[in-house]
């Protein structure tokens, strides 16, 4: 049975980050608020925790899940940016956005796209999320918390303590969040697409909006 700590949104109180991290590194799955939806998310190097993830989620091998990083620092790290993706990057971070990017060689393989050798990061505006970050010294490898069978993601915690109580490790309840998904921007090919429309303005990063806006 899942964890519940109820977190400030603005000020989260560190003894139950420190709490949450320790959940993480000990192989630990939790549900958390970022600034779009609420996410799924493991330790990074932890695939049995990742696979849960993915059967809670509904979803096979060949479903990529996302590093979600501290900072641009972070991100380059994990991801190869040339000048024109760093410029991209750079105008929605933080912020409710994901950028598919060639991945370096700190990325384990079997989070990589299999044939582009591409992976997903983001940088969530979100004080929960960045303590959390901080306290773990490492990305949490995350996934959008969508129920099978469901279109829009979980946005707020008792939802996810009705249906996920006895799958989670910790439910982190941070009050409602948004009910979008991160828009997800494909920069490893120029020039770049919008893969899906979400949170984020894609004209933020001088892309062009959705075709109903």
């Amino acid at each position: 049975m899942a964890q519940y700590f109820q977190i400030h949104p603005t000020h989260p109180q560190p003894r139950l980050v420190r709490q949450a991290a320790a959940i993480l590194r000990t192989g630990g799955v939790i549900a958390y608020p970022t600034d779009s939806s609420y996410a799924l998310g493991c330790q990074l190097g932890d695939a049995v925790a990742a696979r849960r993830i993915r059967q809670i989620r509904g979803v096979g091998d060949g479903h990529l899940l996302t590093l979600v990083l501290r900072d641009l620092h972070d991100i380059a790290h994990f991801a190869r940016l040339d000048n024109w993706q760093f410029k991209v990057v750079r105008q929605g971070t933080p912020g409710p956005y994901t950028f598919v990017l060639p991945a370096t060689r700190e990325v384990p393989r079997r989070l990589q796209h299999p044939k582009r050798s591409t992976v997903g990061v983001r940088v969530p505006d979100h004080p929960v999320v960045t303590a959390l970050l901080a306290e773990l010294g490492e990305p949490i490898l995350s996934s959008t918390l969508i129920l099978p069978g469901q279109s829009e993601p979980l946005n707020d915690a008792d939802s996810i303590r009705g249906a996920l109580e006895h799958a989670l490790d910790l439910i982190l309840d941070a009050g409602a969040c948004r009910s979008a998904p991160t828009t997800v921007v494909d920069l490893a090919v120029e020039p770049p697409g919008v893969v899906r429309y979400g949170a984020g303005d894609p004209v933020r990063l001088g892309l062009p909006a959705a075709a109903d806006d």
